[in-house]
C-alpha cells in the first residue's frame, strides 16, 4: 500500500489480497520507459545504434568502436534477451561498418575483441541488475506482510463504526513505523486504540505489534476499559524486562496512546483514557472541540508512579493501576466524529518553524463547508493539509484516524 493511502471507505484491493499479483506489478511498474503501458525501453540502444553507424558511414569520424555502449545502455534499462539481442546487434553493425571501408581505414582485432566483450558482460550486468530488483521486490514483500501484521486491514463497518485512517510514514521506503492504531469489537462493547511508540526502527514496529497483540486480546474479552488498559500496561512493562534480559539497548520504550471505549449501553457517549498522547478532537455539525489533555503518564512508564509510591524498587508482576489514566465519559452525538492524531500532524512545521494548526484548520473547514464530517473526508483533508504545511517533509511518522458510531 501506498505510505500516502487511505485506509477504510471500501474494499481491498487487488494486490493487496493476491502477493503474486502484487510483485508483478512492482516488476511491472519497475520497468523504466513505458508508454501506454507498453516498453521502449528498446528505443533508446536503437536510437544509439543507428547514430553511430550513421556518423561512422556519412563522416570522418570512425567511431565504429563505439557500439560497445550500446549492450552497456540496454542493460541498464532491458531484459537480459534484450541486452543480448543489442550486444549481438552492435557486433553485427561493428563487422559491416568495417567491412564497408577500404583494408586501410579497418579497425584491428582488439576493438573486435573489445565491442564482443562488452557484449557479453552487459548481459552479465543485466542479470545482475534484475537479480537486485528481484530480491528488492521480495524485501517489500517482506515489508508489507509487516505492515499488514501489526496494521492490519480493517473492514468499514467494523464493530458498529465508520472509521477511515492515513498512516504516512517519514521514510519513504519504510511500510510501518511506530504509530499504530486498531479497532476490537467485543463482549462489551468496541474498542479503539490508537498510539505512537517512542523512538523509531524494528524496534518501535515490535513494541507496537506487542501492544496491538494485547489490545486485541483484552479489548475483545474484558468487561472495563480501565482493565484492558491495565493488560496494555502489564504487557508493556513485560515486553522491556525481555528485551533487556536479551541485552539489547533499546528496552526503555514507552508508548503514548489513547484507547477508547463505545459501550454498548451508552450510545451517545465515548470513554476516553489518555496515556500522555495528543488529546482527540470531536468535530461535527455544532463545530469543533478539543477533549481535555489526558493525566496518565505514557504506556510503559507507569512504573515511575509505582516505585514512588512504593518508596522502593516496583514489583514487576503489579499491575500498575494506581498510574493509569482516569477512565472519562464524553458526549458524542449523532453526526459527531472523534479525531485522533499522532504528533507526527501536531508537530509539521512549515518553512518559518510554525506547527500544523490542526484544530484551527479542521474549523475552517467545517466553516467553508457545512456537509456531513465523514471520517475518510476528514482524515483526506488533514493529511492534504499536513503534507503541504510541512511541504511534504515529515519529521515522523504520522497517523490521521477518524472514527464515528454509525
Amino acid at each position: 500500500m501506498d505510505p500516502v493511502s487511505v485506509a477504510g471507505g471500501g474494499g481491498e484491493r487487488l494486490l493487496d489480497r493476491y502477493p503474486r499479483a502484487r510483485r508483478r506489478d512492482v516488476l511491472h511498474r519497475q520497468q523504466m520507459l513505458r508508454v501506454r503501458g507498453r516498453s521502449v525501453a528498446w528505443v533508446p540502444p536503437l536510437l544509439l545504434l543507428i547514430g553511430i553507424a550513421l556518423v561512422d558511414l556519412y563522416t570522418e569520424f570512425r567511431i565504429t568502436t563505439w557500439s560497445v555502449l550500446v549492450p552497456g545502455i540496454a542493460a541498464a534499462i532491458c531484459g537480459v534477451w534484450g541486452t543480448a539481442m543489442f550486444g549481438a546487434l552492435a557486433l553485427a553493425t561493428y563487422l559491416v561498418l568495417d567491412s564497408a571501408w577500404p583494408e586501410e581505414f579497418r579497425a584491428v582485432l582488439p576493438d573486435f575483441v573489445l565491442v564482443a566483450i562488452g557484449g557479453v558482460l552487459a548481459v552479465l550486468a543485466c542479470v545482475v541488475r534484475l537479480r537486485g530488483e528481484a530480491r528488492m521486490v521480495r524485501m517489500r514483500d517482506i515489508a508489507e506482510t509487516t505492515r499488514r501484521t501489526v496494521l492490519r486491514p480493517l473492514p468499514v463497518p467494523w464493530g458498529g463504526l465508520d472509521h477511515a485512517a492515513v498512516y504516512l510514514t517519514a521514510d519513504v521506503d519504510a511500510r510501518v513505523g511506530g504509530d499504530f492504531y486498531d479497532i476490537q469489537p467485543g463482549l462489551h462493547g468496541t474498542r479503539v486504540l490508537v498510539g505512537d511508540v517512542q523512538g523509531k526502527g524494528l524496534g518501535a514496529v515490535e513494541t507496537a505489534a506487542v501492544l496491538l497483540s494485547t489490545f486485541r486480546e483484552a479489548g475483545y474479552h474484558e468487561r472495563e476499559l480501565r482493565t484492558v488498559a491495565e493488560r496494555l500496561e502489564v504487557r508493556m512493562r513485560r515486553h522491556r524486562e525481555h528485551i533487556s534480559a536479551l541485552g539489547r539497548t533499546d528496552g526503555d520504550r514507552f508508548a503514548t496512546a489513547v484507547l477508547l471505549g463505545f459501550p454498548a449501553d451508552a450510545e451517545a457517549a465515548v470513554d476516553v483514557m489518555n496515556f500522555g498522547h495528543e488529546p482527540p478532537l470531536v468535530a461535527g455539525p455544532g463545530g469543533v472541540r478539543v477533549l481535555p489533555v489526558g493525566d496518565g503518564l505514557p504506556l510503559g512508564l507507569g512504573e515511575l508512579v509505582s516505585t514512588g509510591a512504593s518508596g522502593g524498587a516496583g514489583v514487576s508482576g503489579a499491575s500498575g493501576g494506581e498510574s493509569l489514566p482516569s477512565v472519562r465519559r464524553f458526549p458524542l452525538a449523532d453526526g459527531e466524529t472523534l479525531l485522533v492524531t499522532t504528533d507526527g500532524v501536531t508537530e509539521a512545521r512549515n518553512a518559518d518553524g510554525e506547527f500544523y494548526p490542526l484544530a484551527e484548520e479542521v474549523t475552517r473547514m467545517l466553516a467553508a463547508d457545512t456537509r456531513e464530517v465523514r471520517p475518510r473526508r476528514l482524515v483526506v483533508f488533514v493529511r492534504d493539509g499536513v503534507l503541504r504545511h510541512s511541504g511534504g517533509h515529515l519529521a515522523d511518522d504520522t497517523t490521521v484516524f477518524a472514527v464515528r458510531r454509525l
